[in-house]
Order: C-alpha cells, then structure tokens, then sequence
C-alpha cells in the first residue's frame, strides 16, 4: 500500500474507529495465543470479519465483500465441530445474501459516494412480511438442524433466526441490520462457550463474538447518525 493510499485510508476512518479496530485486533490476538495457538484459520476468519464490520459500520460495500469470505471461513470451522446449523447458515445463507448486499449496496450510493450506501427505512407492511418470513425460515431449519444431530440445538436454531434477520435487514440497508448482528453475536457467544467444555481453543472463538458485539453495537449508532445526517440532507435540499 502507497503512503498516499494508506494516509487516505486513515483520514476515511475516525480516531475512534481506527482505536475500536486495533483493540479488537489485540483481544483476538490474544486470545487466540492464550487459548489456541493452532486453528490459524480461526485467527484469519477473525481478522476478515472484524475489519469487515469496520467498513459496514460506515455503510461501505466493501465490508460486504469481506463478510463473504468471512461466511465461508466461518462455516468450514462450525462444521469442525458439528454446528451444522452453522455450517449450513454460513454457506446457504449469510454468504449468498452477503452477495445480494454487495449488489445491492452498489446499487443504492448516497449521493453517487460508493463509499456510503443510502440509508433505508422499512415500512410497516416488510416489517410484517420479515417476521413472517424468519418465522417459517426458524421452523423449518429446526427440523433441519435436528435430523443433523446437531450440537446445542435450541442456541444453533436461535443462531438461523437472528443470523436471516441480520442479513435481511443488511440487504434492505436497514441501520437494524446492526442489531440483528449484535443479537446473533450473543447466541454464537452462548454456542462456542459451550464448545469450550470440550475443547478450550473454541474459546478464542466466543472472544471473538465479544469482539463482533462491540464493533455490532458501533455500527448501529453509527448508521443513526448515517440515517439522521441523510435525511436532515434530504429536507435542506426540499426546502432550497
């Protein structure tokens, strides 16, 4: 990377952005050489995700392309310990939609900026259909999940449903899609300490969704302020 491309990269992220990175950057680190030392493709999958969820809390598509990848990492680990259910939503779900959100953020730039995607409201009528639809979604991967004997079953259930309303809510460009995120963060946290009574390494995992939670929480106060400053754009340009 140039000097020119890096100290542009710097001034695109906030001081505090730039600190909430390198401090999620350090707890993976070391949790994973106080509790792994070995799954490197853990420590990988960790570092592509939490910088993903960097550019998604500034709405660029960029973060999407890295969440693609981070899916198919992902799933190659959950299916090392039989979190099929995981597994399965990663690769069948997270990546494909990922893709759909990718396009579709390109699609929707605020303002022509490809750096930032125009924040998207939901009306009540989607809402409704977006409930219905996790509804069936949860009810048939349950059955799917259980044919699997799949670890933990009620938390990998409870992972589909936050899991499809996180990327539902990231393709409708909804600021929400933060917080569908966050509450699927909790659930994994739940599912990989529980793997941690069988093998300790899995907890570098569950740090790592602590991780995810925090920068989660950002990006939902950050796509508020995207939502708010879009919007007040919106009626000064209408009143001019």
């Amino acid at each position: 990377m140039h000097m020119r491309e890096r100290k542009s990269l710097l001034d695109y992220f906030t001081k505090g952005e730039i600190l909430l990175w390198r401090i999620s950057v350090a707890f993976i680190v070391v949790s994973f050489l106080l509790f792994d030392r070995e799954n490197y493709l853990t420590l990988i999958a960790s570092f592509i995700g939490v910088t993903s969820l960097i550019f998604n809390a500034k709405g660029n598509p960029f973060g999407q392309f890295l969440m693609v990848i981070f899916s198919i990492l992902y799933g190659v680990i959950s299916f090392a310990f039989a979190y099929y259910g995981e597994m399965i939503t990663y690769l069948g779900m997270t990546a494909p939609m990922a893709v759909f959100a990718l396009v579709s953020w390109l699609k929707n730039p605020y303002n022509g900026n490809k750096a930032e995607v125009k924040v998207n409201r939901l009306k009540a009528k989607e809402i409704i259909f977006m409930i219905t639809l996790t509804e069936a979604i949860t009810l048939v991967f349950y059955y799917i999940l259980a044919a699997f004997h799949t670890a933990n079953l009620i938390p990998s259930t409870l992972s589909v449903t936050t899991s499809f309303l996180a990327v539902y809510l990231t393709f409708r460009r909804s600021a929400f899609y933060a917080i569908g995120y966050a509450a699927n963060d909790i659930v994994l946290i739940i599912l990989w300490v529980l793997a941690t009574t069988s093998d300790i390494s899995y907890l570098s995992v569950a740090i790592c969704f602590v991780v995810f939670l925090v920068n989660d929480i950002y990006g939902f106060i950050n796509w508020s302020r995207m939502q708010k400053r879009q919007e007040n754009d919106c009626i000064a340009l209408v009143n001019n």
